[in-house]
């Protein structure tokens, strides 16, 4: 009977988290993705094809396969050469398809197939793309070649294709509109806080948090060969790259006006490509190696065990397991203000989750609520809506009964993903990216 309701309750889970209906036709972007990627082609498990003109052509042979079998003997010497020559290309398309065709002898006369067993008849997995496990998967960050995040993205997916946007929205669409399968985008860091603008537009669209990634920073001050630090007059990064790099650009005494940019590579870039000599960046050692700049201090960071959570986001949510260690995130509001978020902790408190996050960002919809008040007049309080990282998975029973309960003091709930945490020991390390 327990399996039963744990069942019933994932279920229910699952439609809580269903993500908006997938578009029937292609919907261009906004704001175009600054990147080239390649065209994407189907692919078929069982070895049927590397693409759709693969598999036409694999339907071309086998209609050949039908007329080469209904020839009789007095068909002509020509007839061998051209049937060897379809199966061998079909409009100009190599096969990777067995097909066993009937072979000829010199005389034309068609020779008894080997037995073979009976083939495989065709089903809905020969016909479907490959499952997209990490190899094949193309994934959105916000950047350019250099940058962190996309050294998140190939640390979340190895050898995933990575697709960079300018923006964090674009990011976002990019997924929603089936350009990108994956978005990998920062949350949070150690040392600069949270990135609100994500946290924001994990509201505002809906994507799933399927996993996460913890990758330490190592920052370098990077400029154009032959520059020197006394030439310098000024700094640009990323403004959470500037901040975590404060205290260590003031100790290396340098009288450079700081200014803050879209990215760390894109300032590397920035640079390379307007030829300034009296502009140093932020960034990491990699982007020195693309741009062609020198690094003139290493491990910059204010403090070395600099560290930004990513998150990988997804269309449809991941299925929670509790086989190993899970993170729930949520978020929630509620028409009386703050005065029941004690009530909403001690649902997790009394059945022994542990809080790793908890934000509170302004309510975009409703920023102001008015409270009347006969003697005083109208007092303005600001309405929030809260943030809330939890170690639990949505499998567990105790953390379905604390959703339950968080429901009934709330006027807004939302399960943003329920997903594996990150468990990856780190170390600071000086050859990080």
């Amino acid at each position: 009977m327990q399996a039963i309701s744990h069942v019933q309750n994932l279920n229910s889970y699952l439609i809580i988290c269903r993500s908006k209906p997938r578009f029937d036709k292609p919907v261009r972007l906004a704001v175009p993705v600054r990147c080239v990627y390649h065209s994407d082609s189907v692919q078929f498990p069982n070895g049927v094809g590397s693409s759709r003109v693969d598999w036409q052509s694999s339907c071309a042979i086998l209609s050949s396969k039908v007329f080469s079998q209904d020839q009789d003997s007095g068909d002509k010497s020509n007839t061998s050469s051209a049937s060897d020559h379809l199966a061998a290309a079909v409009n100009g398309h190599k096969t990777s398809l067995d097909l066993n065709l009937v072979p000829l002898d010199k005389k034309n006369k068609p020779q008894p197939p080997a037995k073979q067993p009976p083939q495989k008849p065709l089903t809905i997995t020969d016909l479907s793309p490959a499952p997209t496990h990490g190899s094949q998967l193309r994934v959105a960050y916000q950047g350019v070649p250099g940058a962190y995040s996309e050294a998140a993205a190939g640390k979340a997916y190895p050898n995933c294709e990575a697709i960079p946007c300018d923006q964090f929205e674009v990011a976002f669409q990019a997924v929603e509109l089936w350009i990108a399968d994956r978005a990998v985008l920062p949350v949070e860091n150690s040392l600069g806080g949270s990135i609100h603008r994500n946290y924001d537009l994990l509201l505002r669209h809906r994507l799933h948090i399927v996993g996460e990634v913890q990758l330490p920073v190592h920052h370098c001050l990077l400029a154009l060969p032959g520059v020197r630090k006394e030439y310098l007059t000024r700094v640009i990064s990323h403004p959470q790259a500037l901040s975590q790099c404060e205290n260590t650009v003031t100790k290396l005494g340098l009288n450079v006006t700081r200014e803050a940019v879209d990215d760390t590579a894109g300032a590397a870039e920035y640079i390379a490509t307007n030829n300034l000599r009296d502009t140093a960046a932020i960034a990491s050692a990699r982007a020195a190696k693309l741009y062609g700049l020198n690094v003139l201090a290493d491990g910059i960071q204010d403090d070395s065990s600099n560290v930004t959570r990513f998150v990988m986001l997804a269309r449809d949510p991941i299925i929670p397991r509790t086989d190993r260690p899970f993170k729930t995130s949520i978020v929630f509001a509620h028409e009386e203000g703050t005065s029941v978020l004690f009530k909403v902790l001690s649902a997790f408190a009394f059945r022994n989750i542990s809080l790793t996050k908890i934000e509170s960002r302004p309510h975009r919809n409703r920023p102001i609520r008015l409270v009347d008040d006969a003697n005083v007049g109208t007092a303005k309080h600001f309405e929030y809506m809260f943030y809330v990282d939890f170690e639990a998975s949505m499998a567990e029973v105790r953390a379905q009964n604390a959703l339950a309960e968080v429901q009934e003091f709330t006027s807004f709930l939302r399960v943003l993903g329920s997903y594996p945490m990150d468990m990856t020991p780190w170390c600071p390390s000086r050859g990080n990216p």
